[in-house]
């Protein structure tokens, strides 16, 4: 392996066809990061793939007594209500540090390709963004094609019309609309200073739409937040990857 090379590894063959993918990278107060992992967690997914490279940081998850690598992929099985989406397979795509603006390119190509590749339906991505002097939660979505525009009408989900996203989610819009590849990203308000539990928590209720066998009981989703919110604080500190107001995800009035 060359440096900066990426790739997946997969523990084994895993059915996808028509499923969704979730991808959540850390964003505005983890809350992409958080809402994901709630989900790994709450539907019980089974690791299922890697991916690796030279340039990621050098730590190993630990859960359960298992060594996992930074970038993880969690898949299992759903059964969901007949709104227009294809989705009895769920992939969760996860992880606890900020990629390099360098890898964010090369990064998200390889998870479309292996979406692709998996015959997913539907890609979800998280993420976190800073409304400013602006105290009342929100969830805005951008869909690549009229297919996840509509899909955002089901759901009830504003659309934001102008702005920039960037990074891991701004990549994966971008790329799924050069490819006409469904992708949907939903963005929620969070503080900027800490990690936010409860922004993690409005982002999952809109998720939680989605994915209805999920169950939302507000009080318990936001302790359990609270608690991954905690954990993520630790990896974030012990890798020391700190993201600058100006890479933050942005809309325009």
């Amino acid at each position: 392996m060359t440096d900066g090379e990426i790739f997946i590894h997969e523990y084994g063959e895993e059915d996808l066809e028509d499923g969704m993918a979730i991808v959540g990278f850390p964003s505005v107060g983890l809350v992409s990061s958080i809402a994901a992992n709630f989900v790994v967690r709450s539907m019980k997914l089974a690791r299922k793939a890697a991916i690796i490279s030279r340039s990621f940081p050098p730590y190993t998850i630990i859960h359960e007594g298992i060594p996992s690598p930074p970038v993880r992929i969690y898949a299992g099985h759903r059964g969901c209500e007949d709104k227009g989406e294809r989705c009895e397979k769920l992939a969760v795509i996860t992880c606890e540090f900020m990629p390099g603006p360098e890898m964010i390119k090369e990064l998200s190509d390889i998870i479309l390709g292996w979406c692709k590749k998996k015959g997913i339906a539907t890609i979800l991505t998280l993420e976190g963004i800073n409304i400013a002097g602006d105290k009342e939660a929100k969830v805005l979505g951008v869909g690549t094609t009229e297919r996840t525009r509509e899909m955002l009408g089901t759901y009830g989900i504003t659309e934001l019309r102008e702005g920039m996203v960037t990074g891991m989610s701004g990549l994966l819009l971008s790329e799924g609309e050069r490819y006409q590849m469904d992708v949907i990203c939903l963005l929620g308000s969070a503080r900027t200073d800490v990690p936010d539990a409860r922004g993690a928590a409005n982002l999952l209720e809109v998720v939680g739409d989605m994915l209805p066998e999920i169950k939302l009981d507000p009080e318990p989703l936001v302790k359990e937040a609270e608690q991954i919110e905690s954990e993520m604080q630790k990896a974030m500190e012990s890798v020391q990857q700190p993201k600058k107001p100006a890479e933050y995800s942005q809309i325009y009035t």
